[in-house]
């Protein structure tokens, strides 16, 4: 198949940031490997631990006692899966940038363990999200993220993935996988970043589903062969339960404007209580995040104080700020062509505004393919 040309390749934009003192700056960009052991294995230890708790759960349970240790096991799927489905696209994303650790080794190391247990496609989404990064929600350029943005309650699939299991969707991820295995592309996307001639990441791009469903295979063949089949609903299969991750991840560009150089306009911040942040890396500061993306996620509040003065009024809590998502959700069902323009403040030198090329917020991400 040809190279796709639904995408065009070239746009520069000049993407407005706040000025920042250089010395804060370069405060600000710091990596640590205290900080990114904190992160990961915090967040593997928190799977763990539901996982654990599941099992035995699990192990308990009998005719006896159903009545009261099956609501408890439900309770701690609901947890395990709740805190497994950031392991994918929300751990993978911040490795990716390699802001957790200083040591990059550590980084790559990471991104890998997450990306299989999670399911996640680390080789496409690297490219993928450079693009991001440099196009943001850009239509024609920009097919990470394409706005409108939609979604629907009426789907009775929609509330199986948030508060239980979906298995067609999990069915759909095998098949995805295994077209990948054997060398096909899913969609359009994924044909313009990886595309005919470049064979060495087409191949990467392959070994990895290759490696993701041997890995996973022989996880669930040892848990059949040596009884503990059930192992497999708490490592392998973790596609259920996503309700707090779509609560977290959907307002970072729901509702806002397209092909405007400014992530004010285009990305959206918000505040949340300690474990939504730790779970979404801090991915809730998002104007942030992409105006400044050599900014580890632990620093992102610390940036946030610094350049306040020139944000749009970030909602706190979740509760509020999906009023305000479901309010414009409601007014684009009414009217597509409605888009939320947030109040941003004018820079105090109007004259004078800050700008950055796509090519520099690549760089500063640390998003050069290795």
């Amino acid at each position: 198949m040809n190279d796709s040309q639904k995408f065009l390749k070239d746009r520069t934009i000049n993407w407005y940031r706040s000025r920042i003192d250089p010395k804060t700056m370069r405060e600000l960009v710091q990596r640590s490997d205290f900080q990114g052991f904190r992160q990961a294995l915090g967040h593997l230890g928190l799977c763990t631990i539901t996982g654990t708790l599941a099992y035995l759960l699990f192990l308990w349970m009998n005719g006896e006692n159903w009545l009261w240790s099956l609501p408890l096991l439900l309770v701690a799927l609901f947890l395990h899966g709740t805190f497994s489905s950031f392991l994918g696209g929300t751990a993978c994303h911040e490795l990716m940038h390699r802001t957790p650790f200083k040591t990059k080794a550590l980084n790559e190391f990471f991104l890998r363990i997450f990306a299989f247990l999670g399911w996640w496609d680390y080789v496409w989404f690297r490219p993928s999200h450079i693009k991001h990064h440099q196009v943001t929600v850009h239509n024609d350029y920009d097919g990470e993220v394409v706005l409108p943005a939609k979604f629907t309650f009426k789907d009775w699939r929609f509330w199986l993935r948030l508060f239980g299991w979906d298995p067609l969707a999990t069915w759909d991820t095998l098949k995805i996988y295994f077209k990948r295995a054997t060398g096909h592309m899913d969609n359009e996307w994924y044909e313009f970043l990886m595309p005919e001639h470049d064979q060495k990441l087409r191949s990467k791009h392959q070994n990895w589903a290759r490696y993701t469903l041997w890995g996973h295979a022989a996880i669930a063949i040892l848990c059949i062969t040596t009884g503990h089949w059930f192992l497999i609903v708490l490592i392998n299969g973790r596609q259920y339960c996503g309700w707090l991750q779509f609560l977290c991840g959907q307002p970072q560009h729901f509702g806002l404007s397209p092909n405007v150089p400014d992530h004010r306009l285009c990305c959206r911040t918000f505040t949340c209580s300690w474990l939504p942040a730790f779970l979404y890396w801090n991915m809730q500061h998002h104007i942030e995040h992409h105006m400044f993306p050599a900014v580890p996620f632990f620093n992102l509040p610390k940036l946030r104080g610094v350049i306040e003065h020139e944000m749009p009024p970030a909602s706190h809590g979740l509760l509020t700020t999906w009023k305000g998502l479901l309010e414009i959700h409601r007014r684009q069902i009414k009217d597509p062509d409605y888009v939320f323009i947030p109040k941003v403040p004018k820079p105090i030198d109007e004259e004078n505004i800050n700008r950055a090329e796509d090519s520099i917020l690549e760089r500063e991400a640390g998003l050069t393919q290795a």
